[in-house]
């Protein structure tokens, strides 16, 4: 969620009904150093509480003393990523490399948990890999470490993103009669009907949503529609996409400027548009658009279609 999950994004996807939100991950080595981009990635709304910094990092010290200048920003929680399989944050020892060391994890996680005052939870995977698949017994090693709630991805970190994820090591843990912490699943939840599915089934006390809010704020306002009623609102109009992605790029562009905000959004903005017909033309436009003021032409271009076609609005 690298240059996604950020303020103006999550105030979106507060407001379509995520319950907690959690920053971009952040660089223990570039918050101690005062790098500007990790400073910049801790800033949050009040409106977006309650939220946690999640932090990454190789060395036991430098998480400590990035958890401190993470817990003088004033959010609710810090969260450790121990579960980013990407190869050039592994290859440094950080993220999902701390599979492969569990006791340096552990001894990390405690370091960091008493040099803060604010809960401190972890985010992991499963293992390593399929022969190290060993997530029951970590989370019980981390809750005796003293972590107020752990978010399990599904995946190994062989797996990257591919193949399925497995929520039954996740459910394992959840129904583990030693663990008394809250336990949050996490991955492949690209609808209403499968968070239900894997919420009752294994019985977790929440479900993170990554990739698939990308360009979908609403499915959390779906979620929670299907989870209380059995019922999901019907799905947005394009007015309704338009607007909100409207929003997403003016609080981007007040966040990070013109150029950063088009580089950034390029990627998603497709993806607020997702399943509607007769849309592909204005996807490649939006994904060749030289900048935001052709990007807003398009957007009204994209209007004035819906008004000519009111059955797909």
């Amino acid at each position: 969620m690298e240059d996604i999950s950020d303020s103006p994004f999550r105030v979106i996807c507060k407001q379509y009904g995520a319950d907690v939100l959690i920053t971009e991950f952040i660089s223990s080595e570039g918050l101690i150093r005062d790098a500007w981009k990790s400073k910049m990635k801790m800033q949050f709304e009040e409106t977006e509480r309650p939220i946690g910094i999640q932090i990454f990092g190789a060395q036991v010290e430098s998480m400590q003393q990035a958890a401190i200048v993470a817990e003088a920003a004033d959010p609710d929680f810090i969260d450790l990523n121990f579960g980013c399989p990407v190869r050039k944050i592994v290859m440094k020892g950080g993220g999902a490399a701390l599979l492969q060391d569990i006791p340096k994890m552990v001894r990390m996680t405690a370091a960091v948990i008493r040099s803060t005052r604010l809960p401190v939870t972890v985010k992991t995977r499963l293992g390593w890999d399929e022969a190290h698949k060993d997530i029951v017994d970590v989370a019980e090693r981390l809750q005796d470490a003293g972590i107020s709630a752990i978010s399990i991805h599904g995946r190994t970190r062989s797996q990257l993103y591919g193949g399925k994820a497995d929520w039954t090591l996740i459910g394992e843990v959840k129904n583990n009669g030693r663990m008394k912490i809250p336990v949050f699943g996490n991955g492949d939840i690209d609808s209403p009907g499968k968070a239900k599915e894997m919420k009752d089934r294994y019985g977790v006390d929440g479900i993170l949503i990554g990739r698939a809010a990308t360009g979908n704020p609403w499915i959390f306002r779906d979620i929670k529609a299907w989870l209380s009623r059995n019922k999901t609102p019907d799905p947005p109009l394009l007015s309704e996409r338009i607007m909100t992605l409207r929003q997403h790029i003016q609080r981007s562009l007040a966040y990070k400027g013109e150029r950063q905000t088009h580089f950034e959004l390029k990627k998603i903005y497709s993806g607020y548009f997702k399943g509607v017909p007769g849309f592909k033309p204005f996807r490649i436009r939006l994904l060749t658009a030289t900048g935001l003021e052709e990007v807003d032409h398009i957007l009204e271009e994209i209007r004035t279609f819906v008004e000519s076609a009111p059955s797909i609005s």
